[in-house]
């Protein structure tokens, strides 16, 4: 895609601090990083989010992560790991090119917010899993 800043990136027109590369994907660090060693993975083939994600990239993203997140624990001596993917403008997605953010935590860094924990009343779980059963392609 022509204007996409991340497709450039994915494709070496604009350069990055490469982590991996391979036929599918090229890992780069983030410019503004949460903290130092914050990966974001990019397909190098475009696509909008996850709903649109090619199945057989999508079946080769988690392996990848997986490597990268072990490889940055192991750099970093960090505490933990977030995987984070933001899918439309509700959930956060401000750059319209699927990527999946691997970061680094460390205890009581307090970068990240936690959602306050809901409830469902009776039954409802129930019914939302069926719901949700029904719509599965």
């Amino acid at each position: 895609m022509d204007n996409c800043i991340f497709c450039k990136i994915a494709n070496g027109i604009i350069p990055s601090a490469t982590v991996y590369e391979d036929d599918d994907f090229r890992a780069i660090l983030d410019i503004a990083p949460a903290h130092k060693g914050h990966i974001i993975v990019l397909p190098k083939s475009h696509t909008d989010n996850l709903y649109s994600l090619d199945d057989e990239v999508a079946a080769k993203a988690l392996p990848l992560v997986k490597r990268l997140a072990k490889a940055l624990k192991a750099a970093t001596g960090c505490d933990g790991i977030n995987i984070l993917q933001n899918n439309e403008p509700a959930a956060g997605q401000t750059v319209f090119h699927l990527h999946i953010h691997i970061v680094p935590r460390y205890e009581g860094d307090g970068i990240l917010p936690v959602w306050p924990q809901g409830s469902y009343a009776d039954g409802e779980a129930a019914a939302l899993a069926a719901e949700i059963a029904s719509k599965l392609d």
